[in-house]
């Protein structure tokens, strides 16, 4: 059964053009298997079956053959069906596939990534002054392979939502979207790594590249070359920006500076490897770059809450004000990056707030509680006669 992960690549390599029975190979499944795929516009849904069950029993004898430094798939087919394996040439042949990397080579090579192919994205920290306050500042950093164009976004958190963010953030900046994303092994985008098999990446992160039109790519663990690009580029943020701007008002502030330093200074540089300035190699990478989509990603935060019985839920520290019709009731809350508070029931949106420090104090809508209120007022009222009379008992 194909993972979300193949048909992430089935889709995005349908996307480019590939033929379906090139496609199939690559992904190590049946050429009818992409067709189903691509018909179905999904993965399939059920109980996974083990991919690797017949290859298993012959993991051991494979690998002595790879350290024997023995790559071609059609010979370590041949010698384990000696030992018995019964399984195909192409699952062999895919589980094989994930080891080439692992292939010796006498030195690293500078890999350089044709137009349009390839973003490297990578996290940096730093800490300066936002608003007088010595405050930590985690910036992502995404890099064009090609022409080495980059946008940086600044925030105070490097979270999945704030990755995604980021990233979406740099395809509009950029005006467009690379055939793969190369990222770091951050549990946002990659849950693990497994032998003999792809990543295992995080289904939100896969969800963003089939609504964006990306392969995802994570860097092998330890191996610092896979991404050097994009680690390089956080380094020349950081010797460049920071030392140059070293106070903001606020972090919107110190992103308007950022891209204004992206457009002055970073974009007409002459890149040292390249020996080209680096806007005029980016406008031959333009063309090649994908379309956005139609609908932007949801990047909010999304929690279920127990609305309490005096109709407020409870989110960060604070209490918010619901109308008290939902006193009692399971509600979903949604957050924005920048702040915005709203609570649903089902798809209809009940209230919205602006997140607030908790020392402000709760936040209250006074009509929200207004029912609440009238039930108190209508308790009944005896007179106090009735209860001099009960104590003169005593």
């Amino acid at each position: 059964m194909l993972r979300k992960e193949d048909f992430v690549e089935i889709q995005a390599l349908a996307k480019a053009g590939v033929y379906q029975r090139d496609i199939a190979e690559q992904v190590g499944v049946h050429p009818k298997t992409v067709s189903r795929a691509l018909k179905r516009g999904a993965a399939p849904v059920g109980p996974r079956r083990d991919r690797w069950v017949k290859v298993q029993p012959y993991a051991e004898a494979i690998h002595r053959l790879l350290a024997a430094g023995v790559w071609n798939a059609k010979v370590i087919l041949r010698e384990i069906q000696v030992l018995g394996y019964a399984g195909s040439y192409t699952t062999l042949k895919a589980y094989v596939r994930p080891q080439r990397v692992m292939r010796p080579s006498p030195a690293t090579v500078r890999f350089e990534t044709p137009p349009g192919r390839q973003l490297q994205s990578d996290w940096g920290q730093i800490v300066t002054r936002i608003a007088g306050v010595e405050s930590e500042v985690h910036f992502i950093v995404n890099t064009l392979g090609y022409s080495r164009r980059m946008h940086v976004w600044a925030t105070d958190s490097e979270d999945a939502e704030h990755t995604y963010e980021g990233l979406i953030r740099s395809f509009e900046y950029l005006g467009g979207v690379t055939a793969e994303v190369l990222v770091d092994n951050q549990k946002c985008a990659v849950l693990e790594h497994r032998v003999g098999q792809e990543p295992r990446f995080h289904p939100r992160f896969l969800d963003l590249a089939g609504q964006y039109g990306f392969r995802p790519r994570a860097c092998r663990p330890a191996r610092a070359q896979t991404k050097g690009k994009d680690e390089r580029m956080v380094g020349y943020v950081k010797g460049n920006f920071f030392v140059r701007y070293r106070e903001f008002e606020s972090f919107s502030h110190l992103n308007q500076q950022l891209e204004q330093w992206l457009k002055e200074e970073a974009d007409p540089r002459v890149h040292g490897t390249v020996r080209e300035v680096v806007v005029e190699r980016f406008a031959r990478e333009a063309p090649q770059l994908g379309p956005l989509p139609g609908r932007r990603f949801d990047t909010a935060y999304w929690e279920d809450r127990q609305v309490s019985w005096d109709a407020y839920v409870e989110v960060r520290g604070n209490r918010y004000s619901v109308p008290d019709a939902f006193a009692g009731r399971a509600v979903s809350i949604r957050i924005t990056l920048d702040g915005e508070l709203s609570v649903y029931d089902g798809e209809q949106v009940i209230v919205s707030h602006r997140l607030q420090d908790r020392s402000a104090g709760w936040v209250t809508v006074p009509g929200h509680h207004a029912a609440l209120w009238r039930r108190t007022l209508n308790v009944e009222q005896r007179p106090l006669t009735d209860y001099a009379e009960a104590a003169s008992w005593n």
